[in-house]
């Protein structure tokens, strides 16, 4: 199987890579059209600032390829961010995948830090993307989410709800980090490679 990582200078790839090795499948990151529109799977994953992502996607024509893609897709963290419509982070205009607008944490309320660091709950809807699993703990780092949408197929709580996961025709999203989410993260790589 040829799993594609999308390269985008983007942090923390190295993770997702790991994660999939132990899985047994060797990715191939790269940022070539062809590499990517031929993988059998492509994940889009990492953390980052958004106007800097979608400048390098462009620039690279990767954001038309992306868009096309007709195989499983998996975005991970500023990947589900990016997939959205528009960030207000730098007020950037993303792939628009899903329909939904990217929103920053209100500041300043009591009890709650951003950015959002650590385990929370996420609440699952009927997916493939979960099978196996019953609301599931996972790991996050963010100060930006994706708001509520019919696309939504799982929804975390911090500050406000939001979409901890989405899914449209071959479009998979996390904000989480599965690769750093212990057994449930790596039941969620597993059940996506077996898309």
């Amino acid at each position: 199987m040829k799993i594609a990582v999308v390269k985008y200078n983007a942090g923390n790839v190295q993770s997702v890579i790991y994660a999939l090795q132990r899985l047994g499948v060797e990715p191939l990151h790269t940022d070539d059209h062809h590499e990517i529109t031929t993988a059998d799977k492509v994940i889009f994953p990492g953390q980052g600032e958004a106007s800097s992502a979608m400048t390098y996607l462009r620039d690279k024509g990767l954001d038309k390829v992306l868009t096309s893609l007709t195989q499983p897709f998996l975005g991970i963290c500023i990947g589900l961010q990016l997939m959205c419509r528009h960030s207000e982070e730098g007020d950037t205009d993303c792939l628009g995948i899903f329909d939904l607008g990217v929103k920053k944490f209100e500041k300043g309320i009591e009890g709650y830090k951003v950015p959002h660091m650590g385990w929370n709950i996420q609440v699952c809807n009927q997916s493939k993307l979960f099978t196996g699993l019953t609301n599931p703990y996972l790991y996050y780092v963010h100060s930006y989410y994706a708001a509520l949408g019919p696309e939504t197929i799982g929804t975390t709580d911090y500050i406000v709800p939001f979409s901890g996961a989405l899914h449209k025709d071959n479009y998979y999203a996390v904000q989480a980090h599965p690769e750093k989410s212990s057994t449930p993260g790596q039941i969620i790589l597993t059940n996506f490679l077996a898309l």
